[in-house]
């Protein structure tokens, strides 16, 4: 990964998936999306009640809305290209690989570490 583009840095849990770019030069957040936010609020609190009871409360779908909402932000302030740190990504369980994969449909891939 170079150190001047902005990176797509990804932080999950059972609860919530959030996504977030940060600046090359000094590593803050310019732009984030989070299946915490105001859209996502009754889909989370239909899951806290569902039977059987499960973990994990977001899903690939939940994922790509995540995408698209920060994918409209980074529009509005300028930034077109983004990476991701593919080493990162690929040290993540596999079960986050399939959740996530949507999420990665707007970011230009680089070539994997080595």
């Amino acid at each position: 990964m170079s150190g001047n583009h902005h990176v797509l840095r990804l932080v999950l849990s059972c609860h919530k998936i959030t996504a977030q770019v940060t600046s090359p030069s000094s590593s803050s957040i310019i732009a984030m999306a989070s299946s915490s936010e105001q859209e996502f609020v009754a889909r989370y609190r239909s899951n806290l009640n569902r039977f059987p009871y499960s973990q994990t409360f977001w899903d690939a779908k939940v994922a790509s809305r995540v995408s698209e909402k920060l994918a409209l932000r980074l529009q509005d302030i300028g930034i077109i290209g983004i990476e991701i740190d593919l080493c990162e990504e690929l040290s993540r369980p596999l079960h986050h690989h399939i959740r996530v994969l949507l999420l990665f449909d707007f970011v230009q891939a680089r070539p994997p570490c080595g």
